[in-house]
């Protein structure tokens, strides 16, 4: 695709289209003008690309199935821009909200901020816009609620592929069933045999239906399968020149381990090293995980999973686009692709783990993965390495040994396959470079959501519910099976009084209506948000505990994180474990009561029964999940910061997991709870969950706070900053985490836990905090630990330039409050480590 330029270039003045649209719609003129375009800033059509530009701007659906670097991108651009000509609005889909964000952005640089528009869950923007990007799910769900009526001309579909995945499959399908007026651009690299969908969209759309495929990879690739440890590998593709090198793995530790154990290779000369030093200039490696990956990266390695930190992830990108990571770990997730020049793709393995089973991989997944090795503009040649299995990399290097003595020979013993292994040889490459990907598969769905949708629509709803059953792709079984599912709905829909029988059909047909409003953004953003507003109202304003209920409220609201939630039940029920040991408890009760050990799950049964009574006037929040947790209620309750919590939980590996859990978390209390509902408390909480997010990374909110802020101009995307702002600036948010850090060791001092005091404050140790324990303890029976103890009558904060100095007071239980601790903030080095930097002055009798 060309690089970005100024939409002026493309089409003068971006808020007045008449000069583009008084050329019409004459194909020729069209095609000419944006081919004069793309050649203007650099870029020639391929044959391709002229093909399929020709196709759509003469009306014609495209499936567009060409080769990764092939330059798909371009055009869609040309399909917009040709929908844009003759008035007709577009919508462009991706599959992930980072790829919907990434092309919005772009399109903005073409068509102009005014002519574009977003939908995600996250934010709405500039919805009015003639082009739209959004989810494949926000697509599905317009066409499901406005049918043939929809104000949709063009559809653009990226990595189409995903109309094969089990779970979302279904809202690749749905529009191409609901929007028989609209022109559709199906783009993948690996569709497989599309007949059968040629033929549906023509017969639907009434347009013809052309496929480009088949065009000629811009970069040829090479295939190779190496015999060689990978180490040895590796070092042979750097003497020959083919980095920057990406090493596929199916898990996130096996790529991370892989990155370790080639710090032993020399992968940079020093001078590359000095350069990856004055680009990484005064970036913050802030969390636990940032340690490590400053390390590898100084060494020219690189490590991208999707279980990092957006701001590590493009760390390493800017660094491999620089040329300055000669080899890359990660994940198999490039196949959904990064922005990341590769010459190299090399396979750890043929075979992952899905989830269910270990199984090879098959054509489409090895299709996909090995298409991003060389890049167009970059390379002239793409490679792509296969590494052999450990067992059989063994067993050649003894056969070596030995290959010139028959006797050893046919004494060797060969190592086997590792037991749940499934292995993989040349034979299996060979046979998915050959393969075709394969055929998509239709995986339909009924919903609650979707009959109400349906319903609402005009025109008889059984009529058109009864097309998108039996009209669909589904094979017939299934498609009876979904019959019978919307039968269910319907009828529980009707017994509850939310769908009614009219006695007399209405002048469009319809014979059903809905008794209930759907909410306007229906199914368009977070499902429960509405019931979050209805549980506040449940809950009690003046008890002691209400802001955190609020907290709990919204996180029952949430998508649930598995690798937060999986080491939270790890977590209790080890603690449980050692706690019925200690009482001697044998080993089967122990075990039968494990099984009742969860994690934490505040008013799980209030929140239940007010869904459950929710549900009864809301029936489109039954597809949805409520989940109690405690994720950033814990954080808070006990003053965690966010490299303490992964620290606890083990989740270094999981860090960007746990932010997106965060980040979410934040916009839906900020967003998600009425003015009438906010308290002191609530607001601090909620600032100094922004605080801590942004301090983390602050790309997960930057870019969001732009896009939802009417004040912000909707010109370029946010530039992720090396350093966030600085801490102490959100003065309210800075107070909130000081206090939580002086809380904790008052919690800590509770429970007489004097070892991890003395990590806490360097100085101090564990003898001498027993010391003043001792002391106080003569005194008092406890520390209390309530509302009271947290509260700001016993935080003294003198605030000065540069340093505050704060006193914080124990709640003992003669109400005296004559014992405490006085510590300093840093100011400038909270800045600098972007938590709290507190120096213990002195702890005991406060005379």
């Amino acid at each position: 695709m060309p690089p970005a330029i100024p939409a002026p270039a493309l089409l003068g003045d971006p808020s007045d289209l008449s000069a583009l649209r008084a050329h019409g719609t004459d194909p020729d003129e069209l095609f000419a003008s944006f081919a004069g375009w793309a050649e203007s800033s650099g870029t020639v059509l391929y044959p391709a690309q002229e093909e399929a530009l020709i196709e759509l701007v003469s009306g014609a659906n495209v499936i567009l199935a060409t080769p990764t670097g092939s330059g798909k991108s371009l055009v869609a651009t040309g399909a917009l821009y040709a929908a844009l000509a003759a008035d007709r609005r577009s919508y462009y889909t991706a599959p992930i909200k980072a790829l919907v964000s990434e092309r919005f952005f772009a399109l903005c640089d073409v068509f102009g901020a005014v002519n574009v528009g977003m939908l995600t869950g996250d934010a709405s923007v500039n919805a009015g816009a003639p082009i739209i990007a959004c989810t494949a799910e926000v697509l599905a769900n317009i066409a499901l609620r406005e049918g043939a009526d929809a104000d949709i001309g063009l559809v653009v579909m990226d990595e189409f592929h995903f109309y094969g995945d089990p779970d979302r499959g279904w809202a690749w399908q749905v529009p191409l069933l609901e929007l028989p007026r609209a022109q559709f651009l199906l783009m993948s690299a690996t569709l497989g045999d599309v007949t059968f969908l040629r033929e549906d969209l023509t017969r639907r759309t009434g347009r013809a239906t052309a496929l480009v495929a088949n065009a000629e990879r811009p970069v040829p690739l090479h295939y190779y399968y190496a015999t060689t440890p990978m180490h040895e590998t590796i070092q042979d593709l750097l003497d020959t020149r083919q980095a920057p090198v990406y090493v596929v793995h199916f898990t996130q530790a096996s790529a991370l381990e892989r990155a370790q154990a080639l710090m032993s290779v020399n992968v940079s000369t020093k001078d590359e090293k000095a350069a990856i030093a004055d680009l990484i200039g005064a970036f913050r490696f802030s969390s636990a995980f940032g340690t490590t990956l400053s390390r590898l990266v100084r060494h020219g390695i690189g490590v991208h999973h999707a279980g990092m930190l957006p701001k590590y992830r493009r760390l390493v990108e800017q660094l491999a686009q620089a040329g300055l990571l000669k080899v890359i770990c990660g994940t198999d997730t490039l196949g959904v692709g990064i922005n990341v020049p590769i010459r190299t793709v090399v396979f750890s393995a043929l075979s992952k783990y899905d989830g269910i089973r270990t199984r090879m991989l098959n054509a489409r997944e090895f299709h996909q993965i090995a298409g991003r090795a060389g890049r167009a503009g970059y390379d002239t040649a793409g490679t792509v390495v296969v590494q052999a299995p450990d067992h059989e990399v063994e067993n050649l290097k003894q056969f070596a040994k030995v290959a010139d003595d028959p006797k050893k020979r046919r004494k060797l013993v060969r190592r086997k396959i590792p037991e749940g292994m499934v292995p993989w040889s040349e034979k299996t490459m060979n046979r998915l470079i050959e393969a075709t990907p394969e055929p998509l598969t239709s995986n339909m769905r009924v919903s609650t959501s979707m009959i109400l949708d349906v319903v609402d629509r005009p025109g008889d709803p059984f009529i058109a519910m009864r097309r998108l059953l039996t009209e669909n792709h589904e094979p017939r079984k299934r498609q009876l099976r979904h019959i019978l599912e919307a039968v269910g709905i319907a009828r529980s829909l009707l017994q509850a009084g939310v769908l009614e029988r009219l006695p007399e059909p209405e002048p469009d047909g319809r014979r059903y209506r809905l008794t209930v409003d759907l909410p306007p953004d229906f199914a368009l953003n977070q499902p429960l948000s509405t019931f979050a507003l209805a549980a506040i109202d449940v809950l009690d304003p003046e008890a002691e505990t209400y802001a955190l209920e609020v907290v709990s409220v919204i996180e029952s609201t949430l998508e649930d994180t598995r690798q937060i939630i999986s080491a939270q039940l790890n977590k209790a029920r080890g603690q449980a474990v050692a706690e019925m040991k200690a009482e001697g408890i044998e080993y089967d009760e122990r075990m039968e009561l494990l099984d009742e050990v969860t994690y934490p799950k505040p008013l799980e049964e209030l929140l239940a029964h007010t869904f459950e009574v929710y549900l009864q006037s809301n029936p489109w929040a039954a597809d949805a999940r409520l989940s109690p947790k405690s994720v950033v209620r814990e954080m808070w309750e006990r003053a965690f910061t966010f490299r303490e919590f992964v620290s606890v939980y083990g989740l270094t590996r999981s860090e960007g997991a746990v932010l997106r859990y965060l980040s979410d978390a934040f916009k839906a209390l900020r967003s998600g709870v009425p003015a009438t509902a906010r308290t002191e408390e609530l607001t601090d909480i909620v600032e100094w969950l922004g605080e801590l997010v942004r301090q983390v990374d602050s790309s997960l909110l930057d870019e969001w706070e732009q896009l939802t802020s009417p004040d912000q101009p909707i010109d370029a995307p946010v530039a992720v900053p090396a350093r966030p702002r600085p801490l102490t600036g959100n003065e309210r948010a800075f107070t909130a985490m000081v206090r939580n850090a002086l809380f904790r060791r008052v919690e800590l001092f509770a429970r007489r836990r004097w070892a991890e005091l003395a990590q806490l404050d360097s100085g101090w140790t564990a003898e001498t905090w027993a010391e003043v324990g001792d002391e106080y303890f003569d005194e008092h029976d406890d520390v209390g630990l309530g509302a009271d103890a947290r509260g700001p009558a016993l935080l003294i904060i003198d605030r000065q330039p540069g340093v505050w100095r704060v006193r914080q007071v124990f709640d003992d239980p003669a109400g005296d409050h004559d014992w405490g601790f006085d510590v300093e903030v840093d100011l400038e080095a909270s800045d600098e480590e972007g938590v709290a930097v507190i120096r213990l002055v002195d702890a005991g009798r406060m005379d």
